[in-house]
């Protein structure tokens, strides 16, 4: 009896061992292809070009690199003095339009004192237009932010329209989780989710605020006769599309700094409906 159980010892270890390996790798297998999780992950956050509103060369930059900003903050100044010359022009022509009117009032023709009138509006429009191009050479911030690195210099030609500068706006930052389209099903909007920004050890948790509707389809374009061109080709390994999935983050802890582009891993916690 004994020789007997000593022989069926080892049959039983193997047994357990093959038990838990199967286990093992039916855990693994759901953990990697179903359980909704990606590490191809990245912070995102509001970014705005900043462009001014008239051209000019910049005459004086008076923020630094990556500083924080506040909105209404003026960020740097376009050469003014042409543009208090366009409004003085304007100004002139507003009193010439002024002393034109009152000069048609006196006589009894309408049309004349009509026509003087249209003057006065268009050339007190014009003294407007000089007044806001004016205030506009100073660039000031819309948002609370940071601004890049990239800045202009004293000196510089700034174009009207044409970004000079971005702000980073504050308390935008989300995190975009690209997860395969296997994973989804697990996915609802609401959903908590635990973020790990690389290279910091505290998770960061939130909850999922939308999912992309759709992704672009690289294996299809138009042809010459505007019909739908599809790559005949076909993989025998079929890559999972990834789609894009929004995490909207709680309050995130002092002393966290969030930088746009970082790398994240995020889990959600699988609903269950």
């Amino acid at each position: 009896m004994i020789r007997k159980l000593s022989l069926l010892a080892p049959v039983a270890v193997t047994l357990a061992a093959v038990c838990a390996a199967a286990l093992t790798a039916c855990h693994l297998w759901q953990y990697y292809t179903a359980a909704p999780w990606t590490r191809d992950g990245h912070v995102r956050a509001a970014v705005i070009q900043v462009a001014p509103d008239v051209s000019g060369p910049v005459t004086a930059v008076l923020i630094g690199d990556n500083a924080r900003v506040q909105r209404g903050q003026v960020l740097f100044e376009v050469d003014p003095e042409r543009f208090r010359l366009r409004l003085k022009q304007a100004q002139a022509e507003a009193a010439s339009a002024r002393a034109a009117l009152a000069l048609a009032s006196r006589q009894p023709n309408a049309a004349a004192v009509a026509a003087a009138h249209a003057r006065l509006d268009q050339a007190e429009a014009a003294v407007d237009a000089a007044s806001l191009d004016l205030a506009r050479c100073r660039v000031t911030s819309p948002v609370d932010g940071q601004i890049s690195d990239r800045l202009p210099r004293a000196g510089d030609f700034a174009t009207r329209g044409k970004p000079a500068l971005s702000v980073v706006a504050s308390g935008s930052q989300y995190v975009e989780g690209y997860f395969e389209e296997t994973k989804l099903p697990a996915i609802r909007i609401g959903s908590a989710a635990e973020v790990h920004i690389m290279g910091q050890h505290a998770p960061l948790h939130g909850h999922v605020q939308s999912i992309a509707p759709g992704i672009e389809d690289q294996d299809r374009a138009l042809g010459p006769n505007l019909l739908p061109s599809v790559n005949p080709t076909f993989n025998w390994v079929r890559l999972a599309q990834r789609i894009p999935v929004r995490i909207a983050l709680d309050p995130v802890p002092d002393g966290v700094q969030l930088i746009a582009g970082q790398t994240a891993t995020v889990r959600i916690r699988e609903s269950r409906h």
